[in-house]
């Protein structure tokens, strides 16, 4: 296996040490393939839980992805406190900050999501600036860029802003918003503007590691189940997990990543469409996939009475597009096809006994 190695005199003589990352929330869907990813290639991960009740989870996930569990050094860190940061950045060339709250019910207080999600983003900055860490790569999302009021048929880049004041966002999109500017700003405040690089992605799919499918997977665990039986027309930018763990790796130590929000999406798909990508490619688990989308306008409608659509409303109907360049620049080839990322969710889905 090939090694990233460190060089560290030692009395006169060179010691060798394979470069140490530290992974946030590596007990969440990204987290856990990232860490997994890393080992194969030979870093030595710490990862960061919340709670010690998610360790077993996060060494069934390491086994599950086919890498020795007993790699992985395991911390506990907390978004709202200061306890452990120094100490788990120590010793690290590199920082991933990949912890975020979420939740899928809508906050009766906004700041339940938005105060954890800026102050575990200038925590881990702040940590992993004063370890002297090489580069912090922070994963912030899609929703930072895709709601900035542009012009009919704009192709979303990173000088996209989703404006956080906009009264019709939601707590998760305001929280991603003010989290990365926070990040931002710190770096900046610090003079370390190119040691910070931000990833942008959209809805993260792709094989499960363990039985907790993860928030955009949960769309496709619906459809499959039989949950919707007439789907809204919504069209989401999918992406492949494999392939934003892959971006967050070459974001380390790339130049062209420092200082830069990079986009790892696609032009969207719409959730009948992902139906029939199932129908097609998994008819042994196809029973109870839904066979008529929502027309637009009733979609419309309906997220009068529907939280969760009405906190969507932007994505209803919508045909966005994103500049993937930089992303594909970073992995040097193309993303996965979205079509291979929705099939491989929906076998791991339907292994696991999930639909």
């Amino acid at each position: 296996m090939l090694r990233k190695l460190l060089t560290v005199k030692m009395g006169g003589m060179g010691a060798e040490m394979a470069d140490r990352v530290l992974v946030t929330g590596v007990s969440g869907f990204i987290g856990g393939h990232l860490a997994a990813e890393l080992l194969r290639r030979g870093y030595s991960v710490r990862g960061s839980v919340r709670s010690p009740s998610r360790i077993g989870e996060v060494h069934t996930a390491m086994a599950a992805a086919g890498v020795e569990p007993a790699d992985l050094d395991i911390c506990r860190l907390d978004l709202l406190s200061d306890q452990g940061w120094a100490e788990a950045a120590a010793g690290c060339r590199y920082v991933l900050h990949v912890a975020s709250p979420f939740v899928l019910e809508k906050p009766k207080d906004p700041y339940t999501l938005i105060r954890p999600a800026t102050e575990g983003a200038t925590r881990a900055v702040g940590a992993a600036l004063d370890a002297g860490a090489e580069r912090v790569v922070m994963t912030s999302a899609l929703a930072t860029m895709q709601f900035a009021r542009t012009p009919k048929g704009h192709i979303c880049t990173d000088s996209d802003w989703t404006d956080p004041d906009d009264p019709r966002l939601n707590a998760y999109t305001v929280s991603k918003v003010r989290a990365e500017r926070a990040a931002r700003e710190l770096a900046q405040r610090r003079g370390a503007q190119d040691r910070l690089a931000v990833v942008n992605p959209g809805a993260v799919i792709g094989p499960l590691l363990t039985d907790d499918p993860g928030t955009s997977v949960t769309a496709i665990q619906q459809i499959m189940s039989g949950a919707l039986p007439m789907v809204p027309d919504l069209r989401l930018p999918w992406v492949d997990v494999r392939d934003v763990a892959d971006v967050h790796i070459a974001a380390m130590s790339s130049a062209h990543a420092g200082g830069r929000r990079t986009i790892i999406a696609t032009d969207p798909m719409s959730l009948i469409e992902v139906a029939g990508v199932i129908r097609e490619r998994l008819p042994q688990a196809s029973h109870k996939l839904p066979k008529r989308a929502m027309p637009t306008w009733f979609t419309w409608l309906a997220s009068a009475f529907e939280p969760q659509l009405r906190d969507n409303r932007w994505l209803i109907g919508q045909k966005q597009r994103f500049d993937r360049t930089p992303a594909e620049t970073l992995l040097g080839h193309p993303l996965r096809p979205v079509p291979d990322a929705i099939e491989e969710t929906g076998r791991s889905l339907a292994e696991r006994r999930l639909i």
